[in-house]
């Protein structure tokens, strides 16, 4: 039995960052019934992020909206709006992710759905919050990447800012919403209440930040400083970062600079005997390492430095990751089907329970094909 078998959520939200949350949810064993549109359902069965479609949607609806049902709603229909009320009585937790003041609009803000039912918990999520000038602005990942500064720490000094190559706003903001929500049924089982649980984009991406701003407040307001070579920290020290070999990469952590001149057999290295200069020095350090490992593939570096645990890895393209046992034992691939005709290839929910793996078969819902089903099982006319 999977931990949060019995509960039943309605996920209201669009694009990624709720869906992620109800998703991690009916991983967990949660039955989720996704609440959209009878014309065209939630917009991103039309989000490509490639020329790749399933069914005439896009696979990233497929991948994010796996192991749902789907229930049509018009919810400024008032029948429609009146049926989903009916199923938010019996429901344990609700997800969203509209801009504020969309669900009281609706009338389905918190006050009027607890009043509906008190158990419920509401998972909110914003782009901003609920106040300050940014509060309409919308809550796409690149925008929020850029307003919270993250995109400063990435790329070499004398490149622009660079953002991360995903949705990580998008999905950190998932994950912390799903947190909020367990967090307040644990509660609920104790005082028989619900809750609001709400998150930001913006906030969720700056927690993410934790660590550097933490430093950044504390250091008297310096900036951080962007290695002009093999950027991967703006903060650590020389070697951290990528590096060319022979014959592709290799990534270097923290570790000792003498001991790599050593091991690596680089002499220039050897003079950096204090700490402190491996920072302060940190470009001309990393400009030795740069000449000296292109000398020699990967492969050779990585059988001098592992077996003396120093912190390296290849640098491996998904083809080569795929293939490699590392990846394989972990069995991260699932199947997952709409139909017979109607299959994808996904990744499955990292968490494991009990030693066990979860996987489910069941692929994303076509628009509205369980609201019939859903309307009898609940007594809904």
């Amino acid at each position: 039995m999977r931990p949060l078998e019995g509960l039943l959520v309605l996920d209201f939200s669009i694009f990624l960052s709720g869906p992620s949350a109800a998703l991690r949810l009916a991983d967990m064993g949660a039955r989720v019934i996704k609440v959209e549109r009878p014309d065209g359902g939630d917009l991103c069965r039309q989000l490509y992020i490639s020329e790749l479609e399933l069914d005439g949607e896009s696979t990233l609806f497929h991948s994010i909206n796996r192991n749902k049902e789907s229930f049509a709603a018009n919810l400024k229909d008032a029948d429609d709006l009146s049926r989903v009320k009916e199923l938010l009585a019996q429901a344990d937790v609700i997800v969203q992710n509209f801009r504020p003041g969309v669900m009281t609009r609706l009338g389905l803000d918190y006050d009027t759905v607890r009043d509906i039912n008190p158990r419920i918990v509401y998972g909110e999520i914003t782009g901003y919050g609920h106040a300050g000038p940014w509060v309409y602005k919308p809550g796409q990942d690149l925008l929020l990447q850029s307003i919270s500064g993250l995109v400063w720490l990435n790329g070499d000094a004398d490149r622009p800012p660079t953002p991360f190559g995903l949705a990580v706003v998008d999905l950190f903001t998932g994950a912390h919403l799903v947190q909020g929500i367990l967090a307040c049924l644990v509660r609920r089982g104790t005082t028989g209440e619900g809750g609001l649980v709400q998150v930001s984009l913006l906030e969720s991406i700056l927690d993410f930040q934790f660590e550097v701003l933490t430093t950044h407040l504390n250091d008297g307001g310096k900036l951080p400083q962007r290695s002009a070579i093999n950027n991967a920290h703006a903060y650590l020290s020389a070697p951290y970062g990528i590096y060319t070999t022979a014959d592709g990469y290799l990534a270097l952590a923290m570790g000792s600079i003498p001991v790599l001149g050593e091991l690596l057999d680089c002499p220039p290295l050897l003079a950096y005997t204090d700490s402190a200069t491996w920072f302060s020095r940190r470009d001309e350090i990393k400009a030795l390492l740069v000449e000296h490992l292109k000398a020699q593939p990967t492969r050779h570096w990585l059988g001098i430095l592992e077996p003396q645990d120093i912190w390296c890895a290849d640098v491996l393209s998904w083809e080569r990751l795929l293939q490699h046992e590392g990846f394989k034992v972990i069995d991260m691939v699932q199947e997952v089907a709409r139909d017979e005709a109607v299959k994808l290839d996904t990744l499955r929910c990292p968490i494991r329970i009990d030693g066990k793996i979860l996987k489910s078969r069941k692929g994303a819902p076509r628009i509205g094909e369980d609201t019939q089903r859903i309307l009898s099982e609940f007594a809904i006319n």
